[in-house]
């Protein structure tokens, strides 16, 4: 039995919505890393940093961290078959992202929860399950944002799934949705809504329920319509996440003839 706290307020009333998910046998997903700008790092939990790599596969306990221009894009949930270890590439295309470059293009076949880290970014993986009941696919998913800013493209939950995103001063939770947030509570939707609480200078917490098109500004503790601008990049941090990358891998061949003689058998 696991049981989710999760803090929601409706009006002046504050309520404690406890979340539980049945005898349901988890088992431990991975983040597996899909592209990588820039550069970036992770740890195991403790103090010794690996440089990151594409391919890597996460597990629940690790933390990554992105440089200043640095981004990071990983699929969330089972192990996924990535393109580099098949002999040849399926096809070659030009990436959809003009920047960048040199890179073949790989489309999933399903959907898959994706989230990408842009520069400056350190985020925890704290919890990241996952099992197939028969009829659907059941997740539970909990990200720790400590520092920085994440987009989150997250497919349709089943009833049973859980996703959160934890930043210093609440949480956001989604059912399905694309949103951008950062570790200050602002909160942009591309679509569907977004669920966000954050603490107060009361000591209690505020709920907001951030609709398709809207962001939360936390200057202003208000909702107001996204910009142009930023829907843009938005769109365009939809349009990565939907694509996997994969470096071209070049081969050259030693053509050199070597004679062996038969007798002395010298070279």
């Amino acid at each position: 039995m696991k049981i989710r706290h999760f803090i929601v307020t409706c009006g002046t009333t504050l309520a404690l919505a406890v979340s539980v998910t049945g005898q349901i046998a988890f088992q431990s997903g991975v983040a597996t890393v899909v592209r990588i700008q820039g550069e970036a790092r992770y740890s195991n939990g403790g103090t010794n940093w690996i440089p990151l790599l594409a391919g890597k596969q996460l597990r629940p306990g690790s933390v990554v961290q992105t440089s200043h221009d640095g981004v990071v894009d990983m699929v969330l949930g089972k192990p996924i078959e990535m393109p580099q270890a098949a002999p040849l590439p399926d096809r070659i295309a030009f990436a959809p992202d003009a920047q960048v470059r040199g890179l073949i293009d790989y489309k999933p076949t399903v959907q898959q929860n994706m989230i990408r880290m842009t520069g400056d970014t350190v985020l925890a993986i704290d919890q990241l399950n996952v099992v197939d009941t028969g009829m659907d696919s059941v997740t539970d998913t909990e990200l720790d944002l400590r520092h920085g800013r994440v987009f989150a493209s997250v497919k349709k939950l089943s009833a049973a799934s859980e996703y959160f995103i934890k930043i210093p001063n609440g949480i956001a939770g989604v059912r399905g949705t694309m949103f951008e947030v950062d570790d200050t509570g602002w909160c942009a939707v591309l679509k569907d809504t977004v669920m966000l609480v954050l603490a107060d200078s009361k000591g209690g917490t505020s709920t907001y329920v951030i609709g398709q098109g809207s962001q939360y500004e936390p200057l202003t503790g208000a909702i107001s319509t996204v910009p142009a601008d930023s829907l843009n990049e938005l769109e365009q941090a939809e349009t990565a996440l939907d694509t996997t990358y994969v470096e071209v891998v070049s081969f050259q061949y030693d053509l050199t003839s070597v004679f062996i003689s038969p007798v002395s058998g010298l070279y």
